[in-house]
């Protein structure tokens, strides 16, 4: 009976450790070291002091007639859930910067000691002022969104919404066609080839853009390379291979026609045999 009253007793009982080895305090305070004891709730590991009371007070009045007679109970801050948060006035750093410059302190060490010594508070705003600038709704104000009207029975009947999508979409392709036509006229006489707008009619053959630049196409052109005017005005070879401009023009001929039978993207490769 001592033994149980001995481990009921002490609490390092319900440890890990038990009560063999070495016990310290701090091993009362590892949350992973304790145990659940049978009937009570898991143990965090923080120990609460004696004579701490957690909650808030709960005021009791009995609704005598000596109470009834002192007026009614007013609603303190004491016995509210919630704390009301008093408007503490913040400080003012633009009269202060104010001040400090009409004394002609302009250093920053200046207005720094100026601020330590001077206090400006801005003002508060009432609780007042703040209900009278509440928005005022007139009494026939209604919120909410409008209930939107129910579709007819008689227009779903007759299929109306199916015959004004038709004609919608028969609006859209023939404006569409009727681009068409205007972009094809245009390139058409812009290129030269036509003096009118062919009409399309059904069973006739007319002319495209692919048959029109198949018939004809005007010559142009290729254009140079560009190359910076540096190179195309003041650069000149530093070493002339050939003896003139006409040997130059006969020696790249016949590499043109020499590099067929030679191998390599280029034809500078060996010559290639004949293939059957």
């Amino acid at each position: 009976m001592a033994a149980d009253t001995m481990t009921y007793d002490n609490p390092f009982a319900h440890t890990a450790a038990g009560e063999l080895g070495v016990n310290r305090d701090t091993m009362l305070q590892n949350e992973l070291l304790l145990r659940t004891e049978l009937g009570k709730p898991k143990r965090r590991g923080i120990i609460i002091p004696a004579g701490i009371t957690y909650g808030r007070p709960n005021e009791m009045r009995g609704g005598g007639s000596s109470e009834a007679l002192h007026g009614w109970p007013t609603i303190s801050s004491s016995t509210l859930p919630f704390k009301r948060k008093e408007n503490s006035a913040q400080r003012d750093f633009m009269a202060l910067n104010k001040a400090a410059v009409s004394a002609g302190l302009v250093t920053a060490n200046a207005q720094f000691e100026f601020r330590a010594t001077h206090d400006v508070r801005r003002k508060t705003q009432s609780g007042d002022g703040q209900r009278n600038r509440t928005r005022r709704m007139p009494p026939s104000m209604v919120f909410g969104i409008s209930t939107r009207p129910s579709t007819p029975i008689f227009d779903l009947l007759e299929h109306k919404y199916q015959d004004k999508w038709l004609q919608e979409r028969r609006k859209l392709e023939l404006a569409k066609r009727q681009e068409e036509n205007k972009i094809w006229g245009r390139t058409a006489l812009s290129a030269g080839y036509l003096d009118t707008i062919q009409k399309r009619s059904p069973g006739q053959v007319y002319e495209t853009r692919a048959t029109l630049l198949r018939t004809y196409q005007n010559p142009v052109n290729p254009e140079p390379l560009w190359q910076m005017p540096k190179f195309t005005k003041e650069a000149k070879p530093s070493l002339q291979t050939f003896r003139s401009g006409r040997a130059r023009t006969i020696a790249y001929s016949a590499f043109e026609s020499d590099k067929i039978s030679r191998k390599g993207n280029l034809g500078h490769g060996t010559y290639e045999s004949a293939k059957n």
